[in-house]
């Protein structure tokens, strides 16, 4: 008996007030979802302004209702989406109706979305686009996010895997005629695609690390000797008193901070205590915990008053200000946060250094993109080893070669990202 699936049905906007709320319904069963609210099926694809009513026959809302045939939706079912008044009376009312139906129940989270990754209307990494273009804040987050829902990284990846299935071909056909003379050495051009995977693999594995940094937030830590302007600085920069400034040194005693867009990158500012020697117990904790954060950092903005060397090596791309440029009677390569002096061109120092990491990111964005990756690479370097020893080995080559296939596979969801589904999903929406 073949498997029949639920008709789910949710609201696919947001709660709340809103001009327009979405009911979607997607399954086998929607003819009874129209049938329950006093309408047919429209013409596929074609907005049609309907009356819906209840069980009773009184009137639920007038909408703009859309049907689209299997094959044709966003999970590859038959999908109904009702355009309602966004009133929140409006919206309770359509899905009691719903949830009275025999046969149709509530979606649960990430459903959809999910229907359309079972379907093939999706792959695994434009799932993971989607989710990502859902929670996106700046621009360099949705540019990112709507090259991995385009199926770019399911592009590359079907690429690499195009190559080595070639190579694993001129193995398999040798080891199949060891017996006979083979006419053609294979190894070259089995070599040279290897060769050319390993490449744009590493060039993408590189990138991940900042990809990943688009998507969570670059984090800026600024830091300094005590009372030397860091939070006022951080308070300029963020435009609103988001931490407390004193003329009493150590006020700041654990990592503050500060979330704000840069040229359309997300950026975390990151106000830490005072460095400096103490021997005052949670002081110290607070300068260790400033340590922590500002070598995990992106990147460093340091503070010194005029003469003073940083306390904390700066590392190459950080920025060094001098403090309090009011103060100073050459405020070249200063700043000052009370007066805002050399702040926009602060502003911009750390905008070009952040555009210029952000610049080396690739398509992949997730550390389970870099695994497996990582892993293909491994069994390409493996096979390259194993060609070296000639004809004998092909069959282990081989072997390394369906081991990187696999490892590619696993970033499209063709195989082993069953235990990541759950996971997954469960970061989206009900109607999602």
């Amino acid at each position: 008996m073949a498997y029949v699936p639920d008709t789910i049905f949710a609201l696919a906007t947001a709660p709340g007030k809103a001009g327009v709320a979405v009911v979607r319904v997607s399954g086998p069963l929607i003819s009874r979802a129209g049938e329950a609210l006093g309408i047919g099926l429209p013409e596929p694809r074609h907005a049609s302004l309907k009356l819906l009513k209840d069980k009773e026959g009184r009137r639920l809302d007038q909408a703009l209702v859309i049907y689209f045939p299997e094959k044709n939706s966003f999970t590859g079912e038959e999908v109904l989406e009702l355009h309602l008044h966004g009133s929140v009376a409006v919206v309770n009312a359509v899905l009691r109706e719903l949830s009275d139906v025999e046969g149709l129940r509530l979606a649960e989270a990430g459903e959809f979305t999910r229907r359309a990754l079972e379907n093939g209307c999706l792959d695994l990494a434009q799932v993971e686009g989607l989710a990502d273009l859902i929670e996106a804040e700046t621009e360099a987050q949705r540019r990112q996010a709507l090259r991995v829902l385009s199926g770019d990284l399911g592009d590359l990846a079907g690429g690499w895997r195009e190559k080595l299935i070639r190579a694993a071909a001129l193995l398999e056909a040798t080891i199949d005629f060891a017996d006979e003379e083979v006419p053609v050495d294979v190894t070259p051009e089995v070599q040279g695609l290897l060769s050319e995977v390993r490449t744009d693999l590493a060039k993408e594995i590189s990138g991940v690390e900042t990809a990943e940094r688009i998507r969570t937030g670059f984090e800026v830590a600024i830091l300094g000797a005590p009372n030397v302007g860091k939070s006022t600085l951080l308070n300029a920069l963020a435009g609103r008193e988001a931490a407390i400034t004193s003329e009493f040194a150590g006020t700041t005693r654990d990592v503050i901070e500060v979330r704000m867009e840069l040229n359309g990158l997300p950026v975390t500012l990151l106000d830490t205590a005072g460095l400096r020697e103490t021997e005052d117990y949670v002081e110290g904790i607070g300068i260790e915990r400033a340590r922590q954060r500002a070598e995990a950092a992106d990147l460093r903005v340091f503070l010194v008053d005029q003469g003073d060397h940083p306390d904390f090596q700066p590392l190459e791309g950080d920025i060094v200000r001098a403090a309090k440029a009011d103060t100073l009677e050459q405020s070249d390569n200063a700043v000052s946060g009370k007066t805002g002096q050399g702040v926009s061109e602060l502003v911009t120092a750390i905008t070009e250094a952040l555009s210029e990491q952000a610049a080396r990111s690739g398509i992949a964005t997730r550390e389970r993109h870099r695994v497996a990756m990582t892993r293909s690479n491994d069994n390409l370097a493996a096979a390259h080893a194993v060609l070296a020893l000639g004809p004998d080995h092909y069959e282990i080559a081989a072997e390394e070669l369906r081991s990187a296939i696999r490892a590619l596979d696993s970033i499209v969801g063709r195989v082993d990202v069953e235990n990541l589904l759950d996971e997954i999903f469960s970061s989206f929406c009900i109607g999602k």
